[in-house]
């Protein structure tokens, strides 16, 4: 009999268990990728999963010697410019469930947090992408052609999850339009409809499909290209607290009856005794549209002699909450980098197809989602659960002087019944692993045992 080789055994033996515990191919069914003939979408989708860990692109998978067993170049490609697959749903479920493990791991006590920034998604050397525009690196100064990469995390301060995101583009500086020929009935074709809404309309929309998923955080955090008042309303309204660092334009604040710019909010703001000497100032006041605000200001570190202000929703917490909470925003940079750098984003393929962009991303944050939850497991020790107790209190039992004693008494045994060469050599090794002990352990073993 031949027997069926398993869908997991493209995988590497590191993943095939954390793809287990986290059901991925269960979400990807229930998100309805299916086929009626060839290779499955969950075969395809290992395929493309799996090719960062075999350090090869598509491509050059094809030219080595496993290119008889693969699928041809059409069925992947295929598959990623599938317009009806629903890789939003897909993503969605599989980062919620994560969520919730990683939640069941952290205290109480820890702040868990909704992230949103975007990021630049470059396409410089394409010209026929769908949906191409031009957009300004607001930190170099320069342009690019490409996306605004939107994205939305959640995070404990521990954990960085990506839950959503979407590729903006842009209708005044568009170099491409959209393909007309999409089924406006497909997932393919909301997603471009979306590309073309503005940040803060897509921000809300994230929320509310991540909030109806389950996922669940105490505050929203975004840098300075998000944090207006029109925004902050509608994250307020989903009973969620905003902590946000404001730009220093012309946003008014009310103050007893007058509207003060952030700068002259600033010289009437209250100086703040902490032992943080970076938190200078903090006022509370009203947003032009009604909502109260505390506005905390702290140094600037690249200019000393300058200052930023961060803002909060949350009038309970204290000035230095507010910076420590804050802070977690840098996990997403940190994702950012990680994606581009190291998972091979808006590298590994080469299409023109704004549907290929869309599931290609999607695969790439499923790696991080399946690194990350490993990297928990790694690093907390409360996922071994009530077994290192367990044991801690079966070791306690026995007093560790006595069990290494009998241990070196066993060993010396055995090499006293052995023969003369082998009775040597175990003395050598023993006497080599006891002078690698530390001086602490050496001292309470007995002066006999380590000078025989």
């Amino acid at each position: 009999m031949i027997a069926q080789p398993s869908n997991l055994n493209q995988l590497p033996n590191e993943l095939k268990p954390t793809f287990q515990e986290l059901k991925v191919m269960q979400h990807l069914q229930q998100a309805g990728f299916r086929k009626r003939f060839g290779f499955s979408c969950a075969q395809l989708f290992q395929l493309v999963f799996v090719l960062l860990f075999h350090q090869k692109n598509w491509f050059r998978l094809l030219e080595s010697r496993k290119d008889d067993s693969m699928p041809g170049k059409d069925a992947v490609y295929r598959f990623l410019n599938h317009t009806g697959l629903a890789w939003r749903r897909f993503l969605t479920s599989l980062s919620v469930a994560t969520v919730k493990k990683v939640d069941a791991l952290t205290s109480a006590d820890r702040d868990a947090v909704f992230i949103v920034d975007d990021s630049m998604f470059e396409r410089n050397r394409s010209k026929a992408v769908e949906l191409l525009a031009r957009f300004k690196d607001h930190a170099t100064g320069a342009y690019y052609k490409g996306f605004r990469m939107l994205t939305m995390g959640w995070s404990d301060g521990h954990t960085f999850l990506p839950v959503d995101f979407a590729l903006l583009s842009s209708s005044k500086s568009a170099i491409t339009g959209m393909n007309e020929s999409v089924d406006k009935r497909s997932h393919g074709y909301k997603r471009r409809q979306e590309a073309l809404l503005s940040a803060p309309q897509v921000v809300a929309s994230m929320l509310d499909r991540v909030l109806a998923a389950g996922a669940t955080a105490s505050y929203v955090l975004m840098d300075s290209w998000f944090t207006h008042a029109p925004l902050i309303r509608e994250i307020v309204s989903r009973g969620l607290d905003v902590i946000g660092m404001v730009k220093n334009d012309n946003k008014r604040f009310l103050m007893q009856g007058q509207k003060l710019s952030l700068k002259e909010l600033y010289s009437v703001a209250t100086p703040v005794a902490s032992k943080k000497r970076s938190i200078l100032r903090s006022i509370r006041t009203v947003l032009a549209c009604g909502t109260p605000v505390h506005v905390v200001f702290v140094r600037n570190r690249s200019k000393k002699n300058d200052w930023l202000a961060v803002l909060t929703t949350d009038l309970a917490l204290c000035v230095e909450d507010v910076i420590r909470i804050y802070a977690i925003r840098w996990d997403i940079e940190v994702f950012f980098k990680c994606t581009k750098s190291l998972l091979r984003l808006q590298k590994e393929f080469q299409g023109r197809s704004y549907d290929l962009l869309i599931s290609h991303t999607t695969i790439v944050f499923s790696r991080y989602l399946l690194l990350a939850w490993q990297h928990r497991q790694s690093t907390d020790a409360r996922t071994f659960g009530g077994l290192f107790y367990v044991l801690c209190d079966e070791v306690g039992t026995l007093d560790w002087t006595v069990a290494l004693q009998q241990l070196l008494d066993l060993i010396s045994e055995i090499a006293t019944k052995a023969g003369k060469k082998l009775g040597a050599l175990i003395q050598r090794q023993l006497q080599q692993w006891i002078a690698s002990l530390p001086s602490y352990i050496r001292a309470c073993l007995p002066i006999s045992c380590c000078e025989s």
